[in-house]
């Protein structure tokens, strides 16, 4: 299923009258975050301004996407819904049931043989329903997404937690349960509690050893694993700017491991070539029209305490590599500080075995 510009084209139409309202029921200027929820209001245009934290609202989600693992008990719940297709663009990716332990080409032959039920079950409801499928290897779910469904100001919700990676290219990318999933792929509102804002800025440039994994992984330090709960995770600043749009979307992705409802980053110019060079053009095009209404009003990013609820502040130029655990994400530890911290605890220092991949560390470049 490829990507829907109409669709797009249909989001950003609409976009401009629901903000300006937003901004001026509320008689301030507003956040990225701010103005693609209320630009996703299942009653079309604001009529009033939410609390942060307190409201729940229904939204309308432009997209779905599905792993395998979770796919199952949502496809069957929908299959109950009687409807003959599904309201909203969705897809299956059927990935988290290919177990990595020899390699590629193993362990896809060894998935297709003990979950082939899963995944024909997966592939003839995905072709009933008008549900894009990804077939095993196809790839991980996240990055698939990020290179050909994520669009700069969508609204998408996704069955597994890591849904949030497209927040690198500006989405509101959310992870919930099959069951709201399946609202939404009915034609149904989706509820959420109006999230808090935390904003993150950037400041400086990375050099050296340090990569965008790394601010996540000082972000973690700082709000620790609770400390994103019941918030969007909005990053500005020129060193977000400076940043890759497959950097931004791993620091997107982990904002899943501080609690965060999502995270997303301003369009850019970072996006612009990332739209194009995922040959999708004429979405960068499209996104060119609406730029401002991308990315947050000038006056948020030059006085962010007036609001956000948080705000962090964090010099690139100055941030070193980072190693987070053991057994909890946001126990950080510098690179310089590595020999203390392990001589005081304990640690190992010989590295023995190491896994770099998954979804979580896509933007090594």
């Amino acid at each position: 299923m490829a990507f829907d510009i109409d669709m797009i084209k249909s989001v950003y139409a609409r976009m401009a009258e629901r903000v300006d309202k937003a901004r001026e029921l509320s008689g301030k200027p507003l956040t990225l975050s701010e103005k693609i929820l209320y630009s996703h209001l299942w009653d079309g245009t604001p009529t009033k301004v939410f609390t942060r934290g307190k409201d729940y609202v229904d939204f309308a989600p432009d997209r779905v996407a599905c792993q395998d693992a979770t796919a199952q008990m949502a496809l069957l719940q929908f299959m109950h819904a009687g409807k003959p297709k599904v309201a909203v663009p969705t897809t299956v990716h059927c990935d988290h049931l290919i177990q990595a332990k020899v390699g590629a080409e193993a362990d896809l032959k060894r998935a297709n043989q003990t979950s082939n039920e899963v995944f024909d079950f997966l592939e003839s409801v995905s072709n009933k329903y008008g549900i894009g499928f990804w077939k095993p290897g196809a790839g991980i779910i996240h990055q698939v997404v990020l290179e050909n469904y994520a669009f700069p100001g969508g609204m998408m919700i996704g069955t597994d937690s890591h849904t949030v990676n497209a927040g690198g290219l500006g989405m509101v990318a959310i992870g919930v349960g099959g069951a709201d999933a399946v609202d939404v792929m009915a034609g149904m509102a989706w509820e959420l509690k109006f999230p808090k804002l935390i904003g993150v800025k950037l400041t400086g440039k990375l050099s050296g050893w340090t990569a965008p994994k790394d601010v996540i992984l000082k972000v973690a330090d700082i709000l620790t694993v609770k400390g994103g709960t019941g918030a969007i995770i909005e990053y500005f600043g020129e060193g977000a700017t400076s940043m890759s749009c497959t950097g931004k979307g791993t620091i997107c992705n982990m904002g899943a491991e501080v609690g965060a409802t999502t995270s997303t980053f301003g369009y850019d110019e970072s996006m612009d070539r990332y739209l194009r060079g995922t040959d999708r053009s004429d979405v960068a095009d499209e996104a060119k029209k609406v730029a401002a209404y991308l990315t947050a009003d000038p006056e948020v990013y030059r006085e962010p305490e007036k609001y956000f609820d948080q705000v962090i502040e964090i010099d690139l130029s100055t941030l070193e590599p980072h190693l987070n655990g053991p057994f909890t994400p946001d126990l950080a530890t510098p690179i310089s500080k590595m020999g203390e911290a392990a001589k005081k605890n304990d640690w190992p220092l010989n590295v023995e075995v190491g896994l770099i991949g998954s979804c979580t560390n896509s933007s090594y470049e």
